[in-house]
């Protein structure tokens, strides 16, 4: 053996080392890279799928916000005062400035409100020349489930404006009967804007699949699969994205439920990787998609890999990653701060919305009792004449028997003398029961419901309309059961109610030979039922659909306010009860006045 040939050994060991310490290292390399990509997807998926929480969130809190709008804003008499009436001017224009009010105040795209039909009547945009005004929506999916279900969503882009918006829609419904609907369109650019400056390529898609929000306004309006004939007839249908058909987003169905990072090619763009998250958003099926960059994750785990080699890069690797982790859970915890304090903040206004309500409320009561008792006053007011010359008789001639007393005792007459003053003692009795019954019927009573006698309350009614009565030369049939009826009121407004109905009914036959006033009142289940009936011209429709409107008489000027029948209507609901009318078969007009009965436990005040 030359000693030439021993490192031969040597250096054939040597490499052989070296080459199994090599295929070792990239075995090692390549088993830490397969694992470093794994758990980097991993916590990729885990940090989009915060990223999207957050979203969500903000865009769920964006969309309920305005929810109970579309509700609040129907129960605003003017809407439906429009809907009633359709063709009046001064009802459009009062919806107009409504709904104008209404979207500038609530920072809304537009609000506008449409009738049974379909058709705009009034829209916060009737300044502008594209306005929604005259329009027809019935096609819109909102405008059907508002109508069937009570509420509306749809986003969509605008038929008359081109512009997108998400609509939320409600009914207007009055006495149980649906007049119309009120839309208010929500603009989503601050959402959009949002997504443009996450970082990552993001889009909104509706439960068809089609995206209508993306950071790349480029991407938006396009299908993450191919659209079934039925939707796209759909969507033909509705409009919803306006005319331009709707093509798919990637060359290929995009597979939602993909773990792993997909090669797509997207709409003008290579094709390349891309790492697939998605999560519902809101109860319309919607959902928010995330396209990553898997490159990211690539890198790391080469730069891991290639550290499990070398303990310096691998522990400088591992560090600049835990040190990124933690920004990103920083950013994270600072949004839901953020979002945490909103919600305390919108909490605090609901709060207080509530006890200005309160306020509102308890103001509303002052109200009430002060226009029923503005309403006795109105009612003594307009009778003062007849009341006046009622108190005058009685006065006449208590002097015409006091000087006939004094002449009679002078001759000594004292049998005629007795006679004078018991005729003088009834007179002044009279006068006294005129007098109370006044002040009774003007004292402001407190609002204390109880049982109340129904034949004592027509009673009074009758003695405070009696100057009218005679002045007409009427006839009153009243009509009572044998047996005392009961009813949960208060004696003085009930008989303010009585009042009006009498003074009506009276003022509706004036002019006749021989006016009758029929007044009858029996209990009907668990109601008590008073019936006032006139023998005059009758309520003819058209009055009648303004009956009991405030202000609304048809007398002439100076003969009434129009309040009587508004707070007689005021005073019955606040017992429960209902006033009505209607025309008898024969003529005259009929008004019905109905109370809850006063069960055995109550017991009638003393009179």
């Amino acid at each position: 053996m030359n000693s030439s040939d021993l490192p031969l050994p040597h250096s054939r060991r040597a490499w052989l080392l070296l080459g199994a310490a090599a295929c070792f290292c990239l075995l090692l390399g390549s088993l830490c890279y397969r694992i470093f990509l794994a758990g980097y997807i991993d916590s990729e998926r885990q940090l989009s799928a915060q990223r999207l929480d957050a979203f969500a969130l903000s865009l769920e809190a964006t969309l309920s916000r305005h929810e109970s709008l579309p509700g609040l804003l129907a129960l605003d008499p003017t809407l439906a005062a429009l809907l009633r009436d359709p063709k009046n001017p001064q009802r459009i224009a009062a919806a107009n400035a409504y709904l104008e009010t209404v979207q500038q105040g609530a920072a809304l795209a537009n609000a506008f409100l449409i009738d049974i039909d379909g058709n705009t009547l009034a829209a916060s945009n009737w300044r502008l020349p594209r306005s929604f005004v005259g329009h027809n929506y019935a096609f819109r999916p909102y405008f059907r489930d508002a109508l069937a279900k009570g509420l509306g969503r749809f986003y969509g882009v605008g038929v008359t404006t081109g512009e997108p918006g998400y609509f939320l829609a409600g009914p207007v419904r009055e006495g149980g009967r649906t007049l119309g609907v009120v839309v208010v369109k929500v603009g989503l650019e601050a959402m959009e804007q949002a997504m443009a400056g996450a970082g990552e390529t993001l889009l909104l898609a509706d439960q068809d699949g089609v995206i209508f929000l993306s950071s790349s306004r480029q991407l938006r309006y396009r299908a993450l699969s191919p659209l079934p004939s039925a939707v796209r007839d759909s969507l033909a249908e509705t409009k919803q994205y306006g005319e331009p058909p709707i093509t798919p987003l990637a060359d290929r169905p995009l597979p939602l439920d993909a773990s792993e990072p997909v090669r797509l090619a997207l709409t003008g763009q290579p094709e390349r990787e891309w790492l697939i998250h998605v999560r519902p958003v809101g109860n319309s099926g919607w959902q928010v998609v995330q396209l990553g960059n898997p490159g990211e994750a690539r890198s790391a785990a080469t730069a891991a890999a290639t550290a499990v080699t070398f303990a310096a890069a691998f522990l400088l690797g591992l560090a600049a990653h835990f040190r990124h982790r933690q920004r990103r859970r920083e950013e994270l915890r600072r949004v839901y701060d953020e979002l945490e304090s909103r919600i305390a903040e919108r909490t605090a206004d609901l709060t207080e919305q509530i006890a200005a309500l309160e306020r509102t409320k308890a103001i509303l009561r002052e109200t009430r009792d002060a226009a029923v008792q503005a309403g006795k006053l109105a009612t003594l007011g307009q009778m003062s004449a007849g009341i006046s010359h009622e108190l005058n008789q009685p006065l006449a001639a208590l002097q015409t028997f006091a000087d006939n007393a004094r002449a009679l005792l002078a001759r000594g007459r004292y049998d005629e003398v007795g006679e004078n003053l018991q005729t003088i003692s009834e007179l002044v009795d009279r006068t006294g029961r005129i007098v109370r019954q006044l002040k009774s019927f003007a004292r402001k009573e407190a609002a204390t419901p109880q049982a109340v006698t129904v034949a004592s309350a027509i009673e009074h009614a009758q003695m405070i309309v009696e100057p009218r009565r005679r002045e007409l030369a009427a006839h009153i049939a009243i009509e009572l059961p044998a047996e005392t009826l009961l009813a949960i009121a208060e004696a003085g407004r009930l008989e303010q109610i009585l009042v009006n109905l009498l003074r009506n009914g009276l003022d509706a036959m004036a002019g006749q030979t021989a006016p009758q006033l029929e007044v009858s009142a029996k209990r009907e289940g668990e109601q008590v039922a008073i019936r006032v009936r006139d023998h005059g011209p009758g309520v003819t429709d058209e009055v009648r659909a303004h009956l009991f409107e405030p202000f609304y008489t048809t007398k002439p000027a100076g003969e009434g306010l129009g309040l009587g029948l508004a707070i007689s209507l005021t005073i019955a609901e606040s017992y429960g009860g209902t006033l009505s009318a209607h025309n008898a078969p024969d003529g005259g007009a009929v008004f019905v006045l109905t109370l809850p009965a006063a069960g055995e436990n109550h017991a009638a005040p003393d009179a």
